[in-house]
């Protein structure tokens, strides 16, 4: 069970993007990073466990050629592991931030018509990152969809039998599923059905895959097998999470409910089974954002079309 938590305020209402808001945990500094996304800015706060808000930036979308404003599309941290980057993208390009958003090191100017966290043209973007420093190079540009790129997840290589570390879904619902090395190479391909796939997850080799018509589906990653199907919600899912300690399941969707799963392997046919733990209705508010704050799934924040705070979570 799950109770509410004093919210924390923004500036500006978040805007109605799929995945919009991210969260970093700093155990050392006993902080809360969040981040979301609002028109050609993107806004930053820190927060301590009970909820109140410390220091907040807001980051805006560079330039570029152009005419009108950019619109930022995601603002999300990666967690290397050597370094954590914040991310921002926007139809005229990616920037790339140190973590607390303080210094740009990075910026890769897309073409028009493109856009990240992989483009609408299909092509997924690889970025070589050093330990420290700017020198961010360009490395890869990976084929394997038609339509835009709408999620990537990735989840740490568990050694040399691992099939399958990165996933990414596009427009039409296809899933690619990639393993990384000196250069990337496509596993698998996993077909949609005609409706759009705003969110995916990767978990100890299974992918869940949050679709348009309300559809979670969990497949195995290195043979795009079907395990599991379940119908989440009454509309489209706007965000997916992983608490990977765990193995819980967030699903948010624009039906104002957020439900939590719990995911585990079967020991007998090693498919993935689910239960379902917890449901959240936020009463007239179409979700758009929902994340875990902590890698044991003992919390999550939501975030909501015009609605001008982050909504927090705690177990009971």
């Amino acid at each position: 069970m799950f109770r509410r938590e004093r919210s924390i305020p923004l500036r500006c209402s978040a805007a109605a993007l799929c995945n919009n808001l991210s969260v970093l945990q700093v155990p050392s500094r006993n902080l809360t990073h969040f981040g979301v996304v609002h028109g050609p800015s993107a806004q930053l706060l820190s927060a301590a466990p009970e909820g109140v808000p410390l220091a907040q930036r807001q980051l805006h979308a560079k330039e570029g050629a152009g005419v009108s404003p950019p619109l930022i599309t995601q603002v999300h941290w990666c967690v290397l592991p050597f370094r954590v980057l914040l991310v921002l993208t926007s139809h005229r390009g990616i920037q790339m931030y140190e973590s607390d958003g303080s210094v740009m090191v990075y910026w890769h100017a897309l073409d028009s018509g493109d856009v990240s966290p992989g483009t609408w043209s299909g092509r997924v973007l690889v970025f070589d990152i050093p330990a420290k420093g700017p020198n961010i190079v360009l490395s890869e540009e990976l084929a394997g969809h038609q339509t835009s790129v709408t999620d990537i997840a990735t989840e740490p290589a568990q050694g040399q039998d691992c099939m399958a570390d990165m996933v990414t879904a596009d427009d039409s619902g296809l899933l690619c599923v990639w393993r990384s090395g000196p250069e990337f190479k496509l596993m698998t391909q996993i077909p949609g059905f005609g409706v759009p796939c705003p969110s995916v997850q990767l978990w100890h080799g299974t992918v869940a895959a949050g679709y348009g018509d309300g559809q979670v589906r969990l497949y195995e990653a290195s043979t795009g097998t079907l395990h599991v199907q379940i119908s989440a919600h009454a509309r489209a899912i706007c965000a997916l999470d992983l608490a990977p300690e765990v193995g819980k399941l967030l699903s948010a969707a624009e039906d104002t409910f957020v439900h939590i799963w719990k995911l585990s392997r079967s020991p007998k046919s090693g498919h993935t089974e689910v239960e379902h733990c917890h449901a959240e209705c936020v009463p007239d508010t179409q979700v758009c954002g929902a994340r875990f704050c902590d890698p044991a799934g003992s919390s999550f924040a939501v975030t909501g079309y015009d609605l001008a705070e982050i909504l927090r979570f705690s177990s009971v």
